[in-house]
């Protein structure tokens, strides 16, 4: 129960708008950003993570892992980086 509680507390959290807007500023001081640009950003690293660990889920099935192992992580990182490139 106390592990229910606590994550509805996590997705009750709102995205970290002034840090990401001040993380974008600072990495590209000429850019005009968009009014929700910082919420695009805050859902794409939501969809990558997603994704990320639903590839890693598959590699250990693949190799009858019952633990996800760091080269599990690393054989799915190379799927998914080379699924959003092209």
């Amino acid at each position: 129960m106390a592990a229910v509680v606590a994550a509805a507390r996590v997705l009750r959290r709102r995205a970290p708008r002034g840090f990401l807007r001040s993380l974008i500023k600072r990495r590209k001081p000429r850019l005009l950003l968009m009014a929700g640009l910082d919420l695009w950003v805050h859902l794409n690293c939501l969809l990558f993570l997603h994704r990320l660990a639903e590839e890693t889920r598959m590699q250990a099935f693949q190799n009858k892992s019952k633990i996800i192992k760091d080269k599990h992580l690393l054989a799915a990182a190379k799927v998914i980086l080379k699924k959003s490139r092209g």
